[in-house]
């Protein structure tokens, strides 16, 4: 594995099966997941939930690089906007990434996108929060 990559570091991402890159060093993490039956909804269309969690990865990560270079420093999502454009499928590649707008020591805000190649599928912006040192479990 890459440096950088983050792989099974969580159920949640085992179960949706989504990589973590958050070693590019130019602040912003991103978060791919290639697409399959299981992603889906009744439509044939990706399910706007997985949408969202891969855009929460990527938005999260990058508030976490804002203090830690391996991305690793817990952050909890305050608030989410989530806009979807467009839809993706099976077979398709998410690629979600995230850019810091600003904050202050404790709460970021963070906005990012999320493509399936040249296709713009939805965008976000988000308030992230970081966990004190002494709540870390």
């Amino acid at each position: 594995m890459s440096a950088g990559i983050i792989k099974g570091e969580t159920g949640t991402q085992r179960l949706l099966g989504y990589v973590l890159d958050v070693g590019r060093g130019d602040g912003r993490a991103r978060c791919r997941l290639r697409l399959t039956d299981d992603h889906t909804n009744r439509h044939g269309a990706v399910h706007g939930g997985i949408v969202a969690s891969v855009l929460d990865n990527a938005l999260g990560a990058t508030a976490s690089l804002s203090v830690d270079d391996t991305g690793m420093a817990p952050f909890l999502t305050v608030s989410m906007t989530v806009n979807f454009l467009a839809p993706a499928y099976a077979g398709d590649v998410l690629d979600a990434v995230g850019l810091l707008r600003g904050g202050g020591r404790s709460t970021v805000f963070v906005e990012g996108e999320v493509r399936a190649g040249e296709t713009l599928i939805a965008t976000a912006t988000g308030v992230f929060k970081r966990v004190p040192q002494e709540r870390v479990r």
